[in-house]
């Protein structure tokens, strides 16, 4: 029995956006991402959320409003290049940049994107042990193929690469189903100010928004489905399957129909496609 993983609804493209610093611009970048339906997370610097800067950063009272749809995720308390800082303040920086983020959104903050890029495989570890589930880099690496270290993330692309929509063309166009991909574009938004060019992502959004073969995620729930993907249980012929996890998974079996297998459930693949 051929059985293929997919993500929800039996869909083999995903679509993710990640976007740095909080600050002011990201109100625009937010309503852009909504009107399309496109799922972003932000990485904010929550020692930073309160200091006098041009452009200014989103205010703490208004993160939790602006950001529940999307994720936000840490980006170290204050900015350092945390490759150059003793490991005690690197993990002072995540902590506290964790907490303070927790308490304002009210939920789990899991996710990181690396601040000027810095990151070590010694950081990537305590990371690990800190609870992060994920960081994002700044190399670019564009063969839209999931994470194969969550801790070390690669996205397709910056949003002023020049090859941005020649990109989302063949992303959008590719029909084979057999593999997963993975659309990840990231960037600042107060560079589309700097750039007077929010046009590139206006146009982006309108152009990759509203497919229905596209599943529209924030970098934690990539990695949460991915996790819940690995955690199933298949009998030796491969025609049955656990879901040890509370949430569903999608499978594909044998081309002929997309199969949901709700958290907890026991499914004999026979009869579900039958």
């Amino acid at each position: 029995m051929n059985v293929y993983t997919c993500f929800p609804g039996g869909k083999a493209k995903a679509l993710t956006m990640s976007y740095d610093d909080g600050k002011i611009q990201d109100e625009r970048l937010v309503e852009i991402f909504n009107q399309y339906g496109i799922k972003g997370t932000f990485n904010i610097n929550y020692g930073l959320t309160e200091k006098e800067q041009n452009p200014p950063r989103i205010r703490r009272e208004r993160i939790r409003e602006l950001y529940r749809n999307h994720e936000v995720a840490t980006h170290s308390m204050t900015h350092p290049t945390i490759a150059r800082c003793p490991l005690v303040e690197v993990a002072r920086e995540i902590l506290e940049d964790r907490k303070g983020l927790e308490a304002l959104m009210g939920k789990l903050v899991r996710g990181h994107a690396y601040p000027n890029g810095s990151y070590s495989e010694e950081i990537k570890q305590l990371f690990r042990q800190l609870g992060i589930a994920y960081g994002r880099v700044v190399e670019s690496k564009d063969d839209y193929e999931l994470p194969t270290d969550p801790l070390e993330w690669r996205p397709t692309c910056h949003h002023n690469d020049p090859k941005l929509m020649e990109k989302a063309e063949f992303f959008a166009n590719f029909q084979k189903k057999q593999y997963l991909k993975l659309m990840y574009v990231w960037g600042h938004s107060y560079e589309f100010d700097n750039d007077q060019n929010w046009e590139v992502m206006e146009t982006f959004c309108k152009y990759m928004g509203g497919r229905e073969d596209i599943w529209y995620a924030t970098n934690i729930e990539i990695i949460d489905y991915m996790d819940a993907v690995k955690r199933l249980k298949f009998s030796g012929n491969n025609e049955m399957v656990y879901n040890p996890s509370a949430a569903s998974v999608w499978l594909s079996v044998e081309d002929k129909k997309y199969v949901e297998v709700k958290g907890g459930a026991l499914v004999d693949l026979n009869l579900s496609y039958e």
